[in-house]
């Protein structure tokens, strides 16, 4: 048992991933966004992005975290949203539905994946920057994220 737990200290202490244990809601009251975020991982707040919302950054600096919402009084779609942001070329994955879009890809040493969630007057955002050589143990924190992330 103290090898296991030694075990765990050690892999915790060299990627702050391994340690996405103490999860939080994250709400932006003014659009109704919310979405569980580790908290044990994205420790340092990081400034405001446009709209509403949080930038987070890891401690060691190597993954950051927005979330944000934007306000849709024009009633844009998910494409069209995504058209005007102008996304850089070799999107390795991309997803587009009526109300919801997915997009990533590897940027340098990065992987960057963000999904944005379209309701009635708002669009709601996550955007994940991290290491794509931890890219396995990124995959269920992303995916948890991701899924969580709603909008009012």
């Amino acid at each position: 048992m103290k090898l296991l737990a030694a075990a765990i200290v050690a892999l915790c202490a060299t990627s702050s991933v391994a340690c996405a244990n103490d999860w939080t809601t994250y709400r932006i009251p003014e659009s109704g966004t919310s979405v569980d975020i580790p908290a044990s991982i994205f420790t340092e707040p990081a400034g405001r992005p446009d709209g509403y919302g949080q930038h987070f950054r890891s401690s060691d600096g190597s993954a950051d975290l927005t979330v944000q919402a934007i306000v849709n009084q024009q009633g844009v779609s998910p494409a069209e949203f995504l058209a005007r942001k102008n996304p850089p070329s070799g999107i390795i994955y991309k997803r587009v539905t009526s109300n919801f879009f997915v997009v990533s890809s590897i940027k340098r040493d990065k992987i960057w994946y963000n999904r944005c969630n379209f309701t009635r007057g708002y669009v709601h955002c996550v955007l994940i920057n991290y290491p794509a050589a931890e890219k396995r143990r990124w995959d269920a924190v992303v995916t948890r994220i991701s899924h969580s992330l709603h909008g009012g």
